[in-house]
């Protein structure tokens, strides 16, 4: 096999080098959940395609840690590799650390590329390296001299995102950020994370599939602003104008590491603001030792999870767009069903990405689609492709899980659909989601709640029935950044005590998404994005709940009514009217007959 080649190139090489263990990461120079054709090593090294992963290769073995989302579709991929397939959070299986910790012997190297591993997962490195009195090579290019015909790594046009969608200035953020570090005793802020970068300018980009972002840098030091990026594209000039309006001083993106962060060493008298989760571990070696360090959420994080009025009036704006688009999109689907059209999930999916294309503010896709039928469903973040891509029939579910990008923000949403007639188990199966979802969207809480409590609101119907799914039941989403963005989330597992997760604010734009997954047999999703809002106060505290921005038909054919309680019948109905109200004026003819019948009360 190809990989089997690789690898073992791979171990020529670090044989040559003096490496015994060699880690390789998913991720970028900037901790990005999607990376860049440019830095998918891992991949090229392992054949896994899933978005999320870390593979470790010894002299003896070779091991991919991936998470629950991907057990299913890793073990396929990974089939006749040799590579071991390390399920975590599973019982008996080691953490990437500890697993390092038993195949790295006293003396040996470990070898991993300090620019694409965290400076958080690099000290715990560092303290398995020096419990087993062993060294680290944190400047070890796997890639180098092994990738043939590596991507190039693209700079893609810049654009400016105007205060009309944004609804704060340049100015204002930076001020905001000024005023947080003086509070906390810093004069420089190193900001490496892209989200983050995009958020506090303004500015938007195209340099990874799906993430409306561009490779960048950001220092705050000594009072100046220096923007690290390669502005290209017809609008290179006004871009450059907009920063210098703006005082933002800019350099090449190459310069970080050297005039960069030797500005960031000379200029820093008080302390330096970072967040070691994010920050690579080659910028922390390249920050001088004697400095004083404030590890901590980059503030800008924390202040663009929580949407401003601007932010909230469009996205409800695009989601209305994104919920036309699916309407009519299901009503071709209904039909074709009907028809008895031949269509497979690629058909269908491309379907999907035409009728949302008819909106003129459409941006691209806020991530991959995931489009499955039947079995393929249990494959928690399914791809179809040509070799995999099955008929949808009837009998089965097919489940969409689909977003998209606009000007006014982004959408993520998901929807199973029977196709023709279900067994009465996968219609309890569909019932259950639906009811754990609705009572999330519904429920009524304290100010002060965190990912962790409102999780057990989900996830009690499942355990009742000795029943789990692999992932979070939320994730926070960027408004035109990314689509899965902290810090607000909701899911009950605490990885360590930096990820209690932040108390839940009014304006923090969430999913709410459980799932029931049978491998071999179906899989069911139903996302609905809710925005978290103030109810009223009393002599108890502040009362918060949510309030639905998805405006999509949830489809009532596989709902067994006498499973749902009373109060759930009625959320459900009035989720209904609320997506009616929404659409409806956008929509005539046909698509709105569908609509009225899709949203009709049970």
């Amino acid at each position: 096999m190809i990989v089997n080649k690789r690898i073992e190139k791979l171990r020529k090489k670090m044989s040559e080098v003096g490496v015994s263990v060699c880690l390789i990461p998913t991720s970028d120079c900037h901790d990005s959940e999607y990376v860049s054709d440019y830095f998918k090593a891992r991949e090229y090294f392992s054949g896994f395609t899933g978005s999320a992963g870390t593979l470790v290769v010894s002299m003896e073995e070779a091991a991919l840690f991936t998470d629950g989302r991907y057990f299913i579709q890793a073990a396929k991929e990974l089939e006749g590799t040799g590579i071991k397939l390390m399920k975590m959070g599973e019982a008996n299986v080691p953490t990437v650390y500890e697993y390092i910790e038993k195949v790295l012997k006293e003396g040996e190297t470990l070898g991993f590329d300090g620019r694409l591993v965290s400076q958080g997962a690099g000290d715990k490195i560092a303290h398995v390296i020096q419990k087993n009195k062993s060294n680290l090579n944190f400047t070890f290019d796997p890639t180098h001299e092994i990738w043939e015909n590596r991507p190039k790594l693209e700079f893609k046009p810049v654009y400016r995102l105007f205060e009309e969608y944004s609804g704060e200035s340049l100015e204002s953020k930076l001020n905001r950020i000024k005023e947080y570090m003086n509070t906390i005793g810093a004069d420089s802020h190193v900001i490496t994370s892209l989200d983050d970068i995009a958020w506090i300018l303004n500015l938007r980009g195209d340099d990874i599939k799906n993430c409306p972002l561009f490779f960048s840098y950001l220092i705050l030091v000594d009072g100046e602003c220096h923007l690290f990026a390669n502005i290209t594209g017809n609008e290179e000039s006004l871009i450059k104008e907009y920063l210098i309006e703006n005082r933002i001083i800019l350099h090449s993106y190459e310069e970080f590491y050297n005039e960069g962060l030797q500005s960031v060493n000379i200029r820093t008298k008080k302390g330096i603001l970072y967040n070691k989760k994010r920050i690579n571990y080659l910028t922390y070696k390249s920050i001088g030792e004697n400095l004083k360090v404030i590890d901590e959420i980059e503030p800008s994080t924390r202040f663009k999870c929580i949407k401003n009025e601007v932010e909230i009036e469009n996205i409800k704006k695009a989601n209305i767009k994104d919920g036309v688009a699916i309407v009519r999109f299901e009503r071709w689907l209904k039909n074709a069903i009907i028809s008895g059209e031949n269509l497979t999930e690629l058909s269908v999916q491309n379907k999907l990405y035409e009728f949302r294309s008819f909106s003129k503010e459409m941006i691209g896709p806020s991530f991959d689609t995931i489009c499955a039928y039947g079995e393929h469903g249990a494959i928690i973040h399914y791809e179809a492709d040509e070799n995999s891509n099955a008929e949808v029939k009837e009998g089965g579910f097919l489940m969409i899980d689909s977003g998209a990008h606009y000007f006014e923000g982004t959408t993520d949403v998901t929807r199973t659909y029977a196709i023709g007639d279900v067994n009465k188990k996968l219609k309890h199966d569909y019932t259950l989601v639906l009811r754990s979802m609705l009572k999330l969207l519904n429920c009524k809480f304290l100010y002060g709640a965190r990912g962790n409590n409102l999780d057990m609101v989900v996830r009690e119907e499942f355990w009742k029935e000795g029943l789990d799914f692999k992932h979070g039941t939320g994730h926070g989403i960027g408004y035109l950044l990314n689509v899965h963005e902290g810090p607000n989330r909701i899911g009950w597992k605490i990885p360590d005590e930096r990820n209690l997760g932040v108390v839940f604010e009014e304006g923090m734009l969430t999913s709410d998404e459980p799932g029931i997954y049978i491998e071999g047999s179906h899989g069911i999703r139903i996302e609905t994005d809710i925005l978290c809002k103030f109810l009223y106060e009393d002599e108890y505290g502040k009362f918060m709940g949510f309030e639905p921005v998805t405006y999509v038909p949830i489809d009532k054919s596989a709902i067994l009514i006498e499973e749902m309680k009373k109060e759930e019948i009625e959320y459900l109905n009035s989720y209904h009217k609320l997506v009616f109200s929404r659409l409806s004026p956008y929509l005539e003819g046909e698509d709105l007959e569908y609509l009225i019948k899709a949203t009709e009360e049970i």
